[in-house]
């Protein structure tokens, strides 16, 4: 029987695979904190796989101290769901419907935002596929975080490193102003933005409901400032 208590391995593929790549060291305490890896030139990566926030107090006190520090966060664009039974055999192999697109990023940049542009800060954003391992029970149940609005009859056990497809790396202000469409006129509002955004072919329709979110965002890191208001909406423009 498969051990459900096994922890994600995601996280500890990610980091042997940047410790290796930055001949660093994993779990180095330093300066009462436990770092994911400490590279070889004093370099701090941390590597979270979701909730980007819990972060905040832990960059902020590195920064503080001087020491550089890249947040690896992946992005899963395609996830494939294993459900087996509880001897191990494989039930079902499907691929979820669920994409991930890079402008989900903005979904965990609300606390962190006052660090994405400190010279000592880096943020990679590693596009994935990922495995997700599930166990068919014979009952519905909870998952184990409780938070199942209706039980069902499968747990969630495991999420694996499948594939790195590539990786964006976020660093300065051009960096993050990428996510503006070159189209979008010289003063925008939240309107403009997500019409732009829903025309572009590239994204999935879904990320134009995103616009008052990366305003939100890129306001607060003065990239962006506000001209007008106009009919009740707020325009923006290009902090140069």
């Amino acid at each position: 029987m498969i051990n459900i208590q096994n922890e994600s391995s995601l996280h500890n593929t990610l980091k042997l695979y940047y410790a290796n790549r930055n001949s660093g060291l994993t779990e180095v305490e330093k300066e009462g904190h436990i770092y994911d890896i400490v590279g070889k030139d004093g370099q701090i990566i941390e590597i979270q796989t979701k909730n980007l926030s819990a972060l905040e107090n832990k960059i902020k006190d590195t920064l503080e101290k001087k020491y550089k520090i890249t947040v690896v966060y992946p992005l899963v664009i395609t996830n494939w769901i294993y459900l087996t039974d509880e001897e191990g055999k494989l039930v079902s192999k499907r691929k979820s419907p669920k994409k991930g697109n890079i402008y989900d990023i903005f979904d965990e940049l609300t606390k962190i935002y006052p660090y994405l542009l400190h010279k000592n800060f880096t943020l990679e954003v590693v596009h994935i596929e990922m495995i997700e391992h599930r166990i068919k029970t014979s009952d519905a149940v909870q998952s184990k975080n409780k938070k199942r609005r209706y039980k069902k009859n499968w747990i969630k056990v495991n999420k694996r490193l499948d594939k790195i497809l590539k990786t964006d790396v976020f660093k300065t202000k051009k960096d993050y102003l990428s996510f503006l469409p070159s189209s979008l006129p010289e003063t925008f509002c939240a309107k403009d933005l997500s019409k732009y955004l829903k025309a572009a072919p590239s994204l999935p329709a879904r990320i134009s409901t995103k616009a008052h979110l990366i305003i939100w965002v890129l306001v607060r890191m003065n990239l962006i400032v506000q001209t007008e208001v106009k009919n009740k909406s707020r325009y923006y423009k290009i902090n140069r």
